[in-house]
């Protein structure tokens, strides 16, 4: 009986850790990206403007090269709503007199068949999200084009687990403003992740057991 107890301990401590392992493995794909080396020299041409440079000075170039770090500012609001009815009916009727004589002892010569049906169905559903924040990222591809494939993680380490925040996309140059910052509404092909892993996250999950009975209850 005790070794039945010390393995469901075992096995919950388990699970628990589930998750945290999980976003742990995730967080290798965001691995930070270094520049890659370059030993040739840019040769200065004399002139004071850059054009990878936000203004008329090169300490205010925007990010260019793999490697290099811009911001991402996360202001997402969806919001979206559904509703629909439908209502059908149908009546059905059939008669018939049959001549008299046909069943001598019949009461009535007269019968009738009706049928009646009725459906009426409604249904609604609402949803709405909001992320705001500042994410930092990489620069991990720079395209033919000019356009930069973009990554970045910001992991939050709490008292009761861990939060992350996951970000990637394609920014095109034009749209990194001053200061290498990026709304997240410019990003193509964008992928937002806010995640929790931990005691608090799992606690707040329906646990495997209660997923399968609800799928196998017939009520």
């Amino acid at each position: 009986m005790r070794i039945i107890n010390l393995f469901s301990v075992l096995f919950c401590i388990s699970l628990s850790a589930c998750s945290t392992y999980v976003e742990e493995l995730a967080s290798d794909e965001f691995a930070p990206v270094f520049p890659e080396e370059n030993d040739t020299e840019q040769v200065a041409d004399g002139a004071i403007f850059d054009g990878n440079a936000q203004g008329l000075f090169a300490s205010e170039r925007k990010a260019s090269k793999v490697g290099d770090i811009l911001t991402i500012s996360l202001n997402e609001s969806f919001q979206a709503t559904k509703s629909q009815s439908a209502t059908s009916g149908k009546d059905d009727s059939f008669g018939v007199t049959l001549p008299k004589g046909v069943f001598p002892n019949a009461v009535a010569t007269d019968y009738g068949l009706g049928t009646t049906q009725a459906f009426t169905g409604s249904g609604s559903a609402s949803q709405s999200n909001a992320v705001t924040g500042l994410v930092s990222a990489s620069v991990v591809r720079l395209y033919q084009n000019g356009n930069l494939e973009i990554l970045g993680q910001k992991k939050l380490t709490l008292n009761n687990g861990d939060e992350y925040v996951r970000v990637k996309g394609i920014v095109r140059p034009q749209d990194i403003g001053n200061g290498n910052i990026v709304n997240s509404n410019r990003l193509a092909n964008a992928e937002i992740t806010y995640i929790g892993a931990g005691e608090l996250a799992d606690t707040s999950k329906k646990g495997w057991l209660s997923k399968v009975f609800s799928v196998v209850s017939p009520i």
